[in-house]
């Protein structure tokens, strides 16, 4: 990356929010420390994944770059400034204790086993074991994931649930690398994540073939609709039937932040 960026004259920006989380005796490096382009590199950084502090819009663009840095000034005076509340939780957060951070990633690990195991026990699924993040990409014996994901919460229950997975193609520049496999984020409690790979996997029984046929039409709900509807519903996305959500953290905030 160093000799890349120095040869074309570039800027490179890492995004670092999941520099704790990283498993299996890996040790995160940082950008900064490479040596030499010191005036090429910006990291950023973000206090939500950090502290478990989900919409806490609070974090920062390091660089050593002064030309940059005070041009990025600029704007955040002009037009970016965080909320008052989260700039309380990110000077809090900062007094988090390592301990924190230990327990939080010994329970990712944990969670990560637990999804990444089920789901590689199914005929036709592949999953490969993530190093760092809470986040797990599974290729499917489907033809479309998109479409796929899309008919288990319209058409799809299994004993009165359902399971939202999100379509990896849009993590790709080219798409079509991803039309077959979707993202999965363990941030549910260990319980929950063992029953909810059930989903995937009884729907893809049903199928017959290696085709998918599935409705090609857009979703009969709005997800944000929907959460509001429910009575007393705290997720900040939702299905009706007692789905199970993938994308709603369970991990305790920061005990800085709790206080």
């Amino acid at each position: 990356l160093r000799k890349l960026i120095l040869k074309y004259d570039l800027f490179l920006f890492a995004d670092e929010v999941y520099r704790e989380f990283a498993y299996d005796g890996q040790v995160h490096k940082s950008v900064l420390e490479l040596e030499g382009c010191e005036d090429h590199v910006v990291m950023v950084d973000s206090i939500s994944k950090r502290y478990s502090a989900c919409g806490a819009r609070v974090g920062a663009l390091v660089t050593k770059n002064r030309a940059l840095y005070n041009t990025a000034m600029k704007f955040a005076q002009a037009r970016l400034s965080p909320p008052t509340l989260g700039q309380v939780l990110a000077e809090a957060a900062v007094d988090t204790d390592d301990r924190y951070f230990q327990k939080v990633n010994a329970e990712y690990v944990q969670r990560r086993n637990v999804v990444v195991e089920a789901l590689n026990r199914m005929e036709g699924v592949v999953c490969p074991n993530p190093r760092g993040a809470f986040y797990a990409m599974a290729q499917l014996p489907v033809d479309d994931s998109d479409r796929f994901c899309r008919w288990l919460l319209e058409s799809f229950s299994y004993e009165g649930e359902t399971v939202m997975l999100a379509p990896a193609s849009g993590f790709y520049f080219n798409s079509e690398l991803g039309r077959k496999q979707v993202r999965i984020a363990y941030v549910l409690c260990e319980e929950d994540l063992r029953k909810a790979p059930e989903m995937p996997g009884k729907c893809i029984e049903r199928i017959s073939g290696p085709h998918l046929d599935l409705p090609n039409r857009g979703l009969r709900h709005n997800l944000q609709d929907s959460c509001k509807r429910k009575s007393g519903c705290q997720l900040r996305q939702c299905w009706p039937g007692r789905a199970f959500h993938f994308l709603t953290s369970s991990v305790p905030v920061s005990p800085a932040l709790s206080a």
